[in-house]
């Protein structure tokens, strides 16, 4: 189905909970077709954001407020109607391979309750050392020591199932966990931010992505720019008064729909500092994609000199 033929009618049939665990947010008690909440709208202690799975519609008790998917994204993202629904033409199918777990009645075992929410829980993390990690990291073309740098094996639950995972942190505390079945987000969810003490920024939409930067540029010692990983196109708006704050603006999100209509709108903010730098990848959706497939073309550490950066 082509982004043009996308409707908001469409967009409300994507399950609110699935969604809502792509942003990192997860039910606190589960009733039934209940699924309980903190709000994601706004700060609170106790569970007050009720999900009707079925039929797919929320309430927030807190503001009074609720409706269908639509209306929850609107307030949530704070972006216009067009915007929304390319981005959530582009996610929909993450959302379904994202959390490739059965329905939490069917994990549940002898003697747990319905209520057990259906929470990543991190229960440790360390250097990277396990073997199919380590393998899923070359097969995207990431060596370990550039892994390492920024990432560490996290152990951790899932309605009551043990995994372990790349875990990539952000700024909040919450890790982005990736491994070759499982993709998914602990809570917080937010920004990654590595400030290396210069006037420019590079923004990737994935950690991969930035872990890809890192690979190319990996001949070059002195760090060329600060660096931001979105971890998620929602926060890219959120993000401006971070980005800002610097003189140049480098944009490297997907080439694919949503991340070109992200780009677009951001390079409307001010021309003069924000650059899209998708060029480089302009045959591949991303930048990792074309490290996959260009494996050979890493400049050598002379063209490195020569040239000052690669990307």
């Amino acid at each position: 189905m082509p982004l043009a033929t996308f409707n908001c009618h469409q967009a409300n049939q994507i399950d609110l909970v699935d969604y809502l665990s792509t942003l990192g947010h997860y039910p606190k008690r589960i009733n039934g077709d209940d699924h309980w909440y903190l709000s994601p709208l706004r700060e609170e202690k106790t569970p007050s954001f009720k999900v009707k799975r079925i039929p797919n519609i929320w309430y927030d008790h807190g503001i009074g407020k609720g409706g269908n998917l639509v209306d929850f994204c609107v307030l949530y993202h704070q972006c216009s109607i067009s915007d929304l629904l390319a981005l959530l033409y582009h996610s929909q199918g993450k959302i379904a391979s994202s959390f490739q777990q059965p329905a939490p009645s069917k994990l549940m075992r002898a003697g747990e309750k319905e209520s057990s929410p259906g929470k990543i829980v991190v229960l440790n993390t360390r250097p990277l050392m396990a073997r199919p990690l380590i393998d899923y990291l070359e097969k995207r073309g990431i060596s370990l020591d550039i892994a390492q740098e920024s990432c560490r094996e996290v152990d951790f639950s899932l309605y009551g199932k043990h995994q372990s995972a790349i875990g990539f942190a952000n700024r909040s505390g919450g890790y982005e966990l990736r491994s070759e079945h499982f993709k998914g987000s602990s809570s917080p969810k937010d920004i990654s931010f590595f400030d290396n003490r210069q006037e420019e920024i590079a923004v990737f939409e994935g950690f991969f992505d930035y872990l890809s930067f890192q690979a190319i540029n990996k001949h070059i010692q002195a760090p060329l720019t600060n660096c931001l990983v979105l971890n998620s196109l929602t926060f890219l708006e959120k993000s401006r008064p971070v980005m800002e704050q610097y003189s140049r603006i480098h944009l490297l999100l997907d080439r694919d729909v949503a991340g070109m209509t992200f780009t677009q709108n951001a390079l409307k903010w001010n021309p003069d500092k924000y650059i899209d730098r998708s060029e480089f990848y302009r045959e591949r959706k991303d930048l990792n994609e074309w490290l996959i497939d260009n494996p050979r073309k890493l400049p050598t550490q002379n063209q490195g000199r020569r040239t000052g950066r690669s990307i």
